[in-house]
């Protein structure tokens, strides 16, 4: 499946662009929220399953409209755990470490950031999972997918439409890098979508890609080591990281990546 052959549907605030497999469908839901966030749902024979939900309370009521005609079989609520006035109903599914992530961890502590930056628009309110999942096979709805837990929370593979669900990737803007150890990390995560060869990569703030894009985040952080290398401070680092990739977008994240490589 090519990353471009899909059906955009125009929605008030953000679109929906729908990949059809033949038996089976994906919605791409493209927020266009503050924080560029992506919403998916997989859809086969009249019932679907959310990976993850919107955190802004107009784009949950735009979702939940859009999905009236669909039975929504479960959520898997991975890196966003914030927006549960989205389908309070639904089933939730999530590993332990997930809900750790959102209750306690670096993902509450970006709720709480949210919660500061934009106000009463933003759903801050977390999601009571209901179904603790582990790692391996799941099938909700009658699809399978296969939960891969990793250190924050956990991506999620989607064998029928040969596609996988991660964080962020975003093969033309910044990504938070926690330092030259963690940038290994993804290189080696992202080395494995190829071998696998996917035909998709979904992320929470991006548009879905492939494996082009794949490579080209692969070196793209493979430099950024080498420029952190070469640099005595972060700004020296914000400097020559921006000279390099002047058309990138996500400075706020590039200024974090600053601050874990020059602590």
């Amino acid at each position: 499946m090519n990353k471009t052959a899909f059906e955009t549907v125009k929605l008030a605030k953000g679109e929906m662009n729908v990949y059809d497999f033949g038996g089976i469908k994906l919605h791409a839901y493209k927020t266009n929220d503050f924080i560029d966030d992506e919403v998916f749902i997989v859809e086969k024979n009249g019932k679907a399953v959310i990976i993850e939900s919107p955190c802004f309370f107009d784009n949950s009521k735009e979702l939940a409209e859009y999905l009236e005609n669909v039975e929504v079989e479960g959520m898997l609520v991975a890196y966003h755990g914030a927006g549960a006035a989205f389908l309070p109903d639904v089933p939730k599914f999530a590993t332990q470490n997930a809900i750790d992530y959102s209750k306690n961890g670096g993902g509450k502590a970006l709720i709480d950031k949210f919660t500061g930056a934009f106000g009463e628009i933003f759903d801050s309110s977390i999601h009571k999972i209901t179904n603790v999942i582990e790692a391996g096979k799941v099938t909700i709805g009658g699809i399978d997918f296969v939960i891969k837990q990793t250190n924050e929370a956990f991506d999620v593979e989607i064998p029928e439409i040969n596609a996988v669900y991660t964080h962020m990737l975003g093969h033309d803007c910044h990504s938070i890098v926690a330092g030259a150890g963690h940038a290994d990390a993804m290189i080696a995560e992202l080395r494995s979508y190829i071998e696998k060869d996917y035909d998709l990569i979904l992320t929470s703030h991006y548009t879905p890609e492939d494996l082009k894009d794949a490579q080209t985040k692969i070196d793209y952080l493979e430099n950024l080591k080498t420029i952190a290398a070469g640099v005595q401070n972060a700004d020296e680092f914000k400097t020559e990281v921006g000279k390099q990739y002047p058309q990138y977008s996500g400075q706020n994240y590039l200024d974090m990546t600053a601050g874990f490589f020059f602590a």
